[in-house]
């Protein structure tokens, strides 16, 4: 048997490593499958390439990119942290582990990586930008204003941020401030389509209605037939006394875009054009619209608390007030179960048994309850 020497060991150790070192990546390969968007491969190619475990920093700054560019989250940031590790003065690594947390929902770790950011760099406006939208899925709006209004005079053309800083200002009834950043953002890009529509919530707020008209025009040119967009038209068009406009223009909203208001005011036109039909159908809907559907359960609720404290008297008025918005079936039950059981009053009793039953209950859920209001109608006959 032969017999190697310690040093004949570790000549074919070096020699091992000299030969993994002496891979060399095929560039044309690798910017094949970025061209392709084959970032998955990409990754796996590359730590066929490397040894593990990885510690050259062109190694792990190539294995990070790949693996957030194909979604391997985790993986990537295990790579960029070593990075990170190694080179602390990266920026750039530092918005990749931001963004990774961002898009993992972890908007803790993220906010940490962009603050340090803007501890490094008070100018970075996209640190900014990214922790305004963090302020804003936390509902920390003082936070979300200021990191926009460091944005924005860091970039006062830019529309996303533009828009979003005069929405709050707006929100808050700052609309001298929404309008000059408005003002700014638009003379650099006055078609753009975001900045119109933050455009259009500041004037018609300021009650501008032939501006908000002229704006939403525009809006509905470019392709923009939100409900939101109609109904500030046709509200304009209301206050400018074109009242056929205004009908004419809530007609356009989706039904399923309807609400209340826009119900209102499209009532409100038709009962200028003298079409008091209309205007009845519109002032319902607004109606119906403005009230719960559930509000009748909710007495129906408080009936049942106001029984159950023996306070009969209010229990009826209870349910009273639950029939002016939803006679469902059990609503009548239970008043004819008052009757019956606390008050002794069989004819009240009888009579709500029997509109329980002209209700029709559904018989496959309620089949005892029907037979026992049968029963009482009977027996009170």
């Amino acid at each position: 048997m032969k017999t190697f020497s310690l040093l004949s060991i570790l000549i074919i150790l070096y020699i091992n490593c000299l030969s993994q070192d002496n891979k060399k990546i095929d560039d044309a390969r690798l910017l094949e499958y970025y061209q392709n968007q084959k970032f998955a491969e990409a990754a796996d190619y590359l730590k066929g390439i490397y040894a593990e475990p990885f510690t050259d920093l062109k190694a792990l700054s190539q294995l990070a990119y790949t693996s957030n560019m194909a979604g391997r989250l985790v993986e990537a940031e295990k790579y960029y942290l070593q990075v990170y590790s190694i080179d602390s003065t990266n920026t750039g690594t530092l918005f990749s582990l931001g963004s990774i947390n961002l898009r993992r929902g972890n908007n803790v770790k993220a906010e940490k990586y962009y603050r340090e950011i803007i501890s490094r760099d008070s100018l970075n406006f996209i640190a900014y930008k990214q922790l305004a939208t963090i302020s804003g899925d936390k509902n920390d709006i003082a936070s979300k204003i200021a990191y926009l209004q460091r944005a924005n005079k860091l970039n006062p053309a830019d529309a996303e941020v533009a828009s979003d800083l005069s929405d709050l200002y707006v929100a808050i009834k700052f609309t001298d401030q929404a309008a000059r950043v408005l003002n700014t953002a638009i003379a650099a890009d006055p078609e753009n389509i975001v900045l119109l529509q933050s455009l259009m919530k500041l004037i018609s707020t300021q009650k501008k209605w032939p501006e908000t008209v002229e704006v939403c025009n525009k809006l509905l040119k470019a392709g923009n037939e939100s409900a939101e967009v109609f109904s500030k038209l046709g509200i304009a068009y209301y206050n400018l006394k074109q009242y056929s406009c205004g009908a004419e223009t809530f007609a356009q909203i989706d039904k399923e875009k309807q609400n209340e208001s826009i119900f209102y005011f499209a009532a409100m036109c038709y009962k200028e054009l003298k079409d008091q039909n209309w205007a009845i159908y519109y002032l319902n809907k607004a109606i119906v619209d403005g009230i719960s559907p559930n509000i009748a359960s909710y007495y129906g609720e408080i009936a049942d608390s106001n029984e159950k404290k023996k306070r009969f008297k209010k229990a009826i008025e209870s349910y009273q007030k639950a029939f002016q918005f939803d006679a469902y079936p059990m609503l009548y039950y239970s008043l004819a179960s008052l009757y019956e059981s606390e008050l002794k009053d069989r004819v009240n009793a009888a009579k709500y048994y029997k509109k329980y039953i002209a209700a029709k209950p559904p018989l496959d859920k309620q089949q005892k309850y029907i037979e026992y209001a049968k029963s009482r109608i009977t027996a009170a006959r």
